[in-house]
């Protein structure tokens, strides 16, 4: 009868090898995600209500590093401005280059090139907003728009300035994927403007990399909890045979 190797600790060779693989494969996805993500994503605290309900006040999104030449319409997105006060702001995309932007139409709805968008995001029953406008972009441009239409300061309070209310795209440093708190989870591009034609951008890796660090917590814990379990739940060694000396037993 064969006898199962084991450690010096009582543990089987075989799950000692396998919990140790798994601490180790734990690690590289753990830290690699966050490594990943911190390479990637910046993560931004939002100041004020001009993006609600998409975005809250002082909720902490993670904003994916790109070129403002990949941004489209629908995304939300960070960027800096001189004209706009030269300060950080958070706002959605509505038009690029070319596009003549307009509101609102007979239903009260923002319309781009003719076409009306419908925005989910917005209250229902009420105008896309406040004050009727019309622009058309610039090439290189891009018109913004907060989700709270009407405290929202953004390219409706610019129309008279150069580039008719819009921004360079290289004055976008980030685009907002996902909301880590309070935990809303990736935003979703509106439908209606992946109707348009150029369609409407794919969300970053976020999603990837939170699997990567969730499984590598997981593969870690579980790694970990084996000589513990192994110990509660293996065979118990056998009591050690007592020593004898003369007619005294000593334990």
């Amino acid at each position: 009868m064969s006898v199962k190797p084991r450690t010096k600790d009582g543990h089987g060779r075989l799950g000692s090898v396998l919990s140790g693989l798994a601490v180790a494969v734990g690690c590289v996805l753990f830290l690699g995600g966050f490594v990943v993500g911190a390479v990637l994503y910046q993560p931004y605290t939002v100041p004020t209500d001009s993006m609600t309900p998409t975005l809250d006040v002082g909720s902490k999104v993670l904003a994916e590093r790109v070129d403002g030449a990949d941004v489209k319409r629908g995304d939300v997105v960070v960027f800096q401005d001189s004209l706009w006060g030269d300060v950080t702001m958070v706002k959605r995309v509505v038009g690029v280059g070319g596009d003549t932007v307009v509101c609102c139409d007979a239903d009260g709805r923002l319309t781009i090139n003719g076409k009306a968008v419908e925005e989910p995001y917005l209250p229902a029953g009420k105008a896309a907003s406040g004050q009727e406008f019309s622009a058309t972009v610039p090439a290189g441009n891009l018109f913004l728009l907060g989700d709270e239409r009407h405290t929202s300061m953004d390219s409706r309070a610019h129309l008279q300035e150069a580039g008719h209310g819009s921004v360079p795209r290289s004055a976008v440093t980030a685009r907002v994927d996902a909301v880590a708190w309070p935990a809303k989870g990736v935003l979703e591009r509106p439908a209606s403007f992946a109707a348009l034609p150029g369609g409407v951008s794919s969300p970053g890796p976020v999603r990837p990399l939170l699997y990567a660090i969730v499984g590598g917590c997981v593969l870690i814990l579980a790694g970990a909890a084996y000589g513990p379990l192994a110990r509660a739940f293996g065979p118990k060694k056998p009591a050690r045979a007592a020593k004898r000396s003369g007619n005294t037993v000593s334990a």
